[in-house]
């Protein structure tokens, strides 16, 4: 709700208390399924042969470079990324073979609004539609609201990636709206559309995610018992 000032004009609520919030860190991040480690030269050999049991190359396509031709190649680009402090690329690991299956990041991190974006996702075939994949992104999620205290977690993605639409949505992100010509990537235009998550909102969703993820969700054969959209709902 709105407050006035001493004009009468509308301002935004107060927010008396409210400090700078941490920068992310290269941390790593224990889930029951998977575990994020901050992205190194020995997790190139493990991705670049996750990506390469692809059928094709569409999993590049909304990405903003072209794929490594050689695991020497990928190894040179996770030297040029690893020490960044923005974008902080993460390796999803899975804990049952301890391989590295897939990259995702924090970016755009501005600390003193408390907001910051995930992207860069690149899951390979391994990761893709697992409980990995939904529990890889509830980690950095924790880690934004939990215990770095953000107020905002953002989506972005090209309005033609419509599954990159469908997971923000099924994620609980909140559709905001579109920023059209954003984009000039791979000599092609980029609409963007924008999507969050508030802290109000996180409690519900972490909930949520944690029922979903919980063991007695999933069949002995792995399928789900119940979805995240119908656990948001409860």
């Amino acid at each position: 709700m709105s407050q006035l000032n001493q004009f009468g004009q509308p301002v935004g609520d107060a927010l008396p208390d409210w400090q700078p919030r941490p920068h992310p860190e290269r941390v790593t991040l224990e889930g029951q399924y998977c575990r994020l480690e901050p992205l190194d030269i020995q997790h190139a050999s493990a991705l670049f042969a996750a990506h390469a049991s692809a059928e094709d190359s569409r999993s590049w396509t909304w990405l903003p470079r072209e794929p490594e031709q050689s695991e020497e190649e990928y190894a040179r680009w996770v030297a040029s990324v690893r020490a960044l402090g923005d974008p902080i690329h993460f390796a999803v690991i899975d804990k049952r073979s301890g391989t590295a299956v897939g990259t995702l990041a924090l970016m755009r991190i501005d600390a003193s609004n408390g907001v910051m974006e995930v992207g860069h996702v690149h899951f390979s075939p391994l990761l893709r539609q697992t409980p990995m994949s939904t529990e890889a992104q509830w980690l950095l999620m924790h880690y934004a609201f939990e215990t770095l205290g953000y107020r905002r977690y953002e989506w972005k993605c090209n309005i033609l990636n419509e599954p990159s639409r469908r997971t923000a949505q099924r994620l609980g992100f909140q559709y905001e709206g579109r920023f059209r010509q954003a984009l000039v990537v791979k000599g092609h235009n980029r609409d963007t559309d924008w999507f969050s998550i508030i802290d109000s909102e996180w409690p519900e969703i972490n909930r949520a995610l944690q029922r979903w993820l919980a063991a007695d969700n999933f069949s002995a054969d792995g399928n789900q018992k119940r979805t995240l959209q119908s656990l948001r709902e409860v």
